[in-house]
């Protein structure tokens, strides 16, 4: 069937399962979008930034497992997206970015609207292509999304010129992708499974540490069926949350810089850490040297690249998680394997019992923690996905949420991009639409992407927007407050500035404002309830931290805060992980 290369993109992104484009317009990228007005399987939406579009794509992909597509202009059409892609490479998302490009002929030369985008993104993709030729565009889009969603997932960006995208072409899908040099290791090597088995069969404080790689591969059954079997506690990455039930008793929570104290004690003292799709962030480990000291490593990750990259690894597994953690669990069962962790689990129960998450609530004040617990008491009942912007509000839901499915927690990880939040929160309710979709926001993170509430308001999403309004942009503020004498050098954001009621009115959004912690419930309510999006504006105290916190460059073990009722100043008790073990 002959076609011009616009409409065998389309073609293509049929053939390639793509039932969303989140995409904006633009000269060179008429023709891509005029095939697109005639699709009637892939819905087009429109953000209000292409940075927005591909942060609309992540959340899709996140809470779906498929990738999306973006589809923009050239020039700064192209550049736009370059944040959002490094989000998505960060967090190993899977997405195509096709970015329209001036013609062939001009390449080079500095023409209107013309940006080297293949260049600019190599390091932050996955691959990249540049077509010249249009008979190579649908082996190249099977090709992407292949390379997108297999081994460690990622971003893929194709560029199409539009002279290509005029050309005429003979669409033919291939049957089949050709990648003699792309061949990702999914089954782990037997004698170190074995290996593994053995070690975690003999551990007597072994500690699961899990990531983004056990949601990417789908094992959050198998991940279950470890910690049970063995009676495993497990500690779960930014990146994993939603990876094992956190109203389960094994479930300890998030590690490092701002994890609960008793987390980052039983990292401290784990004789055996079993480190599953993780990549040993700074963010968990604080210090390199004296993180997890006590502990034979075992690591699994599908990317073999990350296995030693930061932390000595006594026993490495290269392969998909779901695969590796289903032979650990069998070699286990066949060995006849037992727990022996009941004098660890009581350490650690003891642990979390005298180093609870708290915070001071007198029932004037609104605290933040306040009113991430009441969204999540709120919700507990509904299928309910958090997505988050990045900053405080970031760290309190992450703290304060109970996330017991898997694909229902949206956040940037690695590269901790504010402005995510929102967009995001678009792309999770359009691939999930029967999910209440909440976006736990920062005064200062939701206003870099705030144009995207336009885009919900057309488009009929009903998100909704809790903003943690303290006045600042805070975790900045915080640091300022503990490392730099107080000195709130541009960290300053005056509450009334916007009006977010009045901003959330302009969009056609139902607006309300929060200010006492006994108005608190009815809003949010209301705000649920309501059935198109909705924001309420919370104004919470101003200068309230994030406890505990490990200082930057400091041990995992020595945390500033957290101690119930202890001074900021207090680090880590003396003798509070020197037990006894027999």
């Amino acid at each position: 069937m002959k076609m011009n290369g616009g409409q065998a993109l389309v073609r293509a992104l049929e053939d390639a399962g793509v039932d969303t484009v989140f995409g904006y317009p633009g000269g060179v990228a008429l023709p891509i979008f005029d095939a697109l007005y005639d699709a009637t399987t892939i819905r087009t939406i429109l953000p209000r930034h292409e940075q927005g579009a591909v942060h609309m794509a992540d959340g899709y992909a996140r809470v779906t497992g498929r990738p999306a597509a973006v589809i923009v202009t050239s020039g700064p059409g192209a550049t736009n997206t370059v944040t959002g892609i490094a989000n998505a490479y960060m967090d190993s998302i899977p997405m195509v970015v096709i970015t329209a490009q001036v013609n062939t002929k001009v390449l080079g030369t500095d023409a209107f609207q013309e940006s080297d985008i293949t260049g600019i993104t190599l390091p932050i993709t996955k691959h990249n292509y540049l077509i010249k030729d249009v008979n190579e565009l649908p082996e190249v889009i099977a090709e992407a999304f292949h390379i997108a969603t297999t081994g460690r997932p990622g971003p893929v960006l194709v560029d199409l010129p539009a002279d290509v995208s005029k050309s005429e072409v003979t669409y033919k899908w291939p049957a089949s992708v050709n990648l003699p040099g792309y061949k990702p290791t999914y089954k782990g090597h037997a004698k170190q499974i074995k290996q593994a088995a053995d070690l975690i069969g003999r551990a007597r404080k072994p500690l699961i540490y899990a990531g983004g790689g056990v949601l990417a591969s789908g094992a959050w059954k198998e991940l279950k069926d470890l910690a049970e079997l063995m009676q495993i506690p497990v500690a779960t990455t930014l990146m994993g949350k939603g990876a094992f039930p956190e109203d389960h008793h094994l479930y300890l929570g998030m590690p490092g810089m701002h994890g609960p104290r008793y987390v980052n004690y039983a990292l401290t003292e784990t004789d055996l850490l079993i480190a599953l799709g993780v990549r040993f962030d700074d963010r968990v480990t604080g210090k390199l040297s004296a993180f997890a000291t006590k502990a034979q490593v075992i690591h699994v990750d599908i990317d073999p690249a990350e296995i030693g990259k930061n932390k000595p690894v006594d026993v490495p597994i290269v392969g998909d998680a779901k695969g590796v953690i289903a032979a650990l669990v069998a070699e286990l069962r066949k060995a006849g394997a037992e727990p022996r962790t009941d004098a660890w689990m009581r350490t650690v129960d003891d642990w979390r019992t005298r180093y609870p998450l708290h915070f001071t609530h007198d029932g004037e004040r609104l605290m933040p923690q306040l009113v991430v617990e009441r969204v999540r008491e709120l919700t507990k009942d509904r299928p309910t996905i958090i997505a988050t912007e990045v900053g405080q509000n970031q760290m309190w839901a992450s703290q304060y949420s109970r996330i017991r499915e898997p694909r229902t927690w949206v956040s940037s990880g690695g590269l901790g991009t504010m402005g995510f939040g929102l967009p995001a929160a678009i792309g999770a309710q359009v691939g999930r639409p029967e999910h209440l979709v909440i976006d736990i926001a920062g005064d200062g993170s939701i206003q870099m992407n705030s144009q995207e509430m336009a885009t919900a308001a057309i488009e009929k999403l009903p998100v909704k927007v809790i903003v943690l309004n303290n006045g600042f942009l805070g975790m900045v503020r915080q640091w300022q407050e503990l490392f730099y004498d107080h000195r709130y050098a541009s960290s300053v954001l005056p509450q009334d500035c916007p009006d977010f009621v009045k901003l959330a009115d302009a969009y056609g959004w139902h607006g309300s404002r929060v200010t006492c912690p006994a108005e608190l419930d009815a809003a949010l309510i209301a705000a649920f309830d309501h059935p198109g999006p909705a924001l309420v504006d919370c104004r919470v105290v101003g200068e309230e931290n994030v406890f505990p916190m490990v200082a930057p460059g400091g041990s995992i073990d020595e945390m500033l805060g957290g101690l119930p009722g202890g001074p900021v100043s207090d680090m880590m008790d003396d003798g509070a992980v020197t037990e006894v073990w027999e």
